[in-house]
């Protein structure tokens, strides 16, 4: 069973963007087999900077967006990206010291939560603005 399962609710009705984002919710359910197959420090750590790596330049795309078309939500909509950025940078520096975490807890609760209502708030209203 996957980590995060796409849902329809996800979609925000632009089929290259649904498609990016389905890549990224696979990319975390790749990370969840790897931690349960090999365990190993390099391999997660790899994983995670991939994972913060092609989020990060997905935000990034998405701010530019926001800013050529001056989109009155960028503010707010930034600042949700930093907050999920700085999860995962957190997740990142806790796994570089050995310290325990629950990834599972982490990535399955509150990304999964994340990226749901992200998607389906946030990313929604903005790519209705923008069509």
């Amino acid at each position: 069973m996957p980590l995060i399962e796409w849902k329809d609710s996800f979609a925000v009705g632009v089929a290259s963007v649904d498609y990016e984002h389905k890549q990224l919710i696979e990319l975390l359910n790749q990370l969840d087999a790897v931690i349960d197959q090999t365990p190993e420090k390099d391999a997660v750590a790899a994983f995670l900077g991939e994972i913060y790596s092609r989020i990060s330049a997905h935000f990034a795309l998405e701010e530019k967006l926001m800013r050529e078309q001056r989109y009155d939500q960028y503010q707010d909509h930034k600042s949700d990206h930093e907050r999920l950025l700085d999860d995962i940078r957190e997740i990142m520096e806790r796994h570089e010291a050995d310290a325990y975490y629950d990834y599972r807890e982490a990535l399955a609760k509150d990304l999964a939560e994340w990226f749901g209502n992200h998607f389906r708030t946030k990313d929604a209203r903005l790519h209705r603005t923008l069509r």
